[in-house]
């Protein structure tokens, strides 16, 4: 699949705020804006606030609050704003919408009233131990409901018909070359859920697309969605960024970093009077 043309390079930081940031996230997201100030480029920030469930007002607050506290400085975000925004992703349901879409016309996707529980977890940017189980494909031939307006149906859940045994390959920036079989290591994933918000997987690949951003960098957890999200760029008939995934920061038990680790979460740190200077990767 091509890389994107865009000859000037466009990162992001992309925390949601559904607790504080711990230093994991730090240390990802200053490799991303390492390599952003390496190439004179651009960095955005992106508050992916889709969980409504779990996401709060105070977390976004602190969010802006901390990574500053850090060191961060970004050139677009929710309070400094752009030409691509908005930049928090509970404004941008109609951008979703169309690229709802566009996958049905295109016969990309197709209803499920499957897995109540994989759609829940489909919002938030999935783990290895949190992967979607491969779906057995209970809905993948029934008969599509008519639409006039191109909008999602409720109370139905939609998936992404995978091409099953074809390989997905990509160069990583970090990791080198990587290969997923659809079908196999992954299956037909959730895009839009029943009540009415888009999965990870598409808002992520829609905002990423939209903010004109011409790498990812994020954590290695997340490598098997890169290839999921692939597809979706190739449906869309949108060029996708490169890709670059960082090692995951673990605890002394080798455990990796969650927002749960409140003694490693900025806010602890700076409480507790810590310089960022002496948490920052040398």
């Amino acid at each position: 699949m091509p890389e994107s043309e865009n000859k000037f390079y466009r990162g992001r930081l992309a925390p949601s705020p559904t607790g504080f940031l711990h230093l994991g996230h730090a240390r990802t997201f200053w490799m991303a804006q390492e390599r952003a100030r390496a190439h004179t480029g651009i960095l955005v920030l992106r508050s992916e606030d889709l969980d409504r469930a779990r996401c709060r007002a105070e977390y976004a607050t602190a969010m802006i609050e901390d990574l500053r506290w850090f060191g961060f400085e970004w050139q677009e975000g929710p309070d400094v704003g752009g030409r691509h925004g908005p930049y928090q992703q509970s404004q941008r349901l109609e951008h979703y919408q169309a690229a709802f879409a566009q996958l049905r016309a295109g016969g990309f996707i197709y209803p499920c009233r499957c897995s109540r529980q994989d759609v829940l977890r489909a919002l938030q940017a999935p783990h290895q131990d949190e992967e979607e189980p491969i779906y057995p494909g209970t809905c993948r031939f029934e008969h599509s409901p008519p639409s006039t307006s191109g909008k999602p149906h409720p109370p139905s859940n939609w998936r992404f018909r995978v091409p099953e045994g074809e390989t997905i390959a990509f160069v990583d920036g970090h990791c080198g070359p990587r290969q997923f079989v659809a079908g196999k290591d992954f299956g037909d994933f959730v895009i839009w859920r029943h009540d009415g918000l888009p999965s990870y997987q598409l808002a992520v690949v829609v905002d990423d697309a939209a903010m004109r951003i011409t790498e990812v960098v994020r954590g290695e957890d997340l490598l098997l969605s890169t290839a999921r999200q692939l597809l979706l760029y190739r449906a869309l008939a949108w060029l996708p960024p490169r890709f670059y995934h960082c090692p995951l920061v673990t605890d002394e038990r080798g455990v990796r970093l969650a927002k749960r680790h409140d003694a490693l979460s900025l806010r602890r740190l700076r409480e507790q009077g810590r310089a960022p200077e002496s948490l920052r990767p040398s």
